[in-house]
């Protein structure tokens, strides 16, 4: 499914609450979540934003959270039960062959697609299946580090988007980061 995927011992790391020194999860969702919302994160590790994303839908929301590898599932699990938030986040192992979505149809009202289009078979195979699940109107947060992805290759993402019906809306300057704002354009 993927190019280059991130190994699941990685996760331990990325989840590390000094990263916070780096990137605050609160900061970076917070103009983008609010309470009662579907918000879909694909290749949330062991949960470094699937937390701060679940406490911010609240209990009447959700978190879609999907991964390739079944270790990072077990992961974050283990972090949502101990944070109190498991109800929350439907916390998924993808197929071989899409990212699993055909349930949440037009049902997406955010994405945080956080430094993992890079990982996919392709940006136009990402954000295909994205734009699919959310709703007309919604958000989708695309952000990549700038030590694995070149601008010219983040400028290839950001076409991939547009030719899919999203359209860029602002650029927040995030540390070490790529970073666009798209919206989901009516079909």
């Amino acid at each position: 499914m993927s190019k280059r995927i991130c190994p699941w011992w990685l996760g331990y790391v990325l989840a590390s609450p000094l990263r916070r020194l780096m990137q605050d999860p609160g900061a970076i969702v917070e103009p983008y979540v609010q309470q009662g919302m579907t918000v879909l994160e694909p290749g949330p590790g062991m949960g470094f934003f699937t937390l701060e994303l679940a406490r911010r839908v609240g209990p009447n929301g959700r978190v879609v959270a999907i991964d390739v590898q079944p270790r990072m599932v077990a992961g974050l699990n283990r972090r949502l039960k101990k944070a109190g938030l498991l109800e929350r986040v439907d916390a998924r192992i993808a197929p071989a062959d899409s990212l699993g979505l055909a349930d949440l149809r037009g049902e997406v009202d955010f994405t945080l697609a956080m430094a993992v289009v890079h990982e996919m078979p392709s940006p136009s195979w990402f954000f295909g299946q994205a734009a699919d699940a959310m709703k007309p109107g919604s958000t989708l947060l695309l952000v990549e580090p700038s030590g694995h992805v070149k601008e010219a290759e983040f400028q290839d993402e950001l076409q991939a988007a547009v030719a899919v019906g999203f359209t860029p809306t602002d650029r927040p300057v995030i540390r070490r980061i790529h970073a666009a704002v798209l919206k989901k354009m009516a079909a």
